[in-house]
């Protein structure tokens, strides 16, 4: 989780890349569940761990740090969703901090919605990050409206953050899962293709 400051805030860190070291803020509330320095490194290890360019949607984005992660390994731009405005407010701290707001854009609105916005601007993404709060969401229907919005590029990476006890399809349309890595009892991370 990292170390927490005065205000009981966890201090996480960019793992690697451009901003290597760099310390970023968590949401102070307790509706959003930061990923472990920990998960994160084991993650980018996988799908990376440094990329050549590609666009990143991080949804349910709670601090920013999986697609902060993405843009300092290389990607060229991140889309941030969340629907928690002290999860927006230090999604755009932490933007200003590593002053990179011009490579990113930032929404207030829930999962579905973003979807189907993103999809009527016909962006597609090749890194697509999916923690929603745990049991709240299905996998299925997240990336079945992916699929239908046309948001994943051709040799899209998805990676779904999810309880360790959840059941995740093997393949949702043409999506196959490769993998599902576990950490401590209760985290659970798929990743497909």
């Amino acid at each position: 989780m990292g170390n927490a400051d005065k205000r009981g805030v966890h201090i996480m860190r960019v793992i690697a890349g451009d901003f290597k070291g760099r310390q970023l803020l968590s949401v102070p509330t307790h509706k959003t569940r930061p990923t472990t320095d920990k998960v994160k490194e084991a993650v980018f290890h996988v799908i990376g761990p440094y990329f050549e360019g590609g666009k990143a949607l991080d949804l349910f984005a709670g601090s920013g740090g999986l697609g902060i992660e993405a843009l300092s390994r290389g990607a060229d731009s991140c889309i941030f969703v969340d629907q928690q405005p002290k999860a927006i407010q230090t999604i755009y701290d932490n933007l200003k901090k590593l002053d990179i707001e011009e490579r990113v854009e930032v929404f207030k609105t829930d999962a579905m919605r973003a979807i189907k916005a993103a999809g009527k601007r016909e962006l597609t993404f090749d890194y697509i990050f999916l923690d929603p709060p745990y049991n709240k969401f299905s996998y299925k229907d997240l990336m079945e409206a992916l699929l239908e919005n046309d948001l994943i590029a051709e040799s899209a990476t998805i990676v779904c953050e999810h309880d360790a006890s959840e059941e995740i399809p093997e393949e949702v349309g043409h999506l196959k899962r490769l993998k599902t890595d576990y950490y401590g009892s209760n985290i659970g991370v798929s990743i497909f293709e």
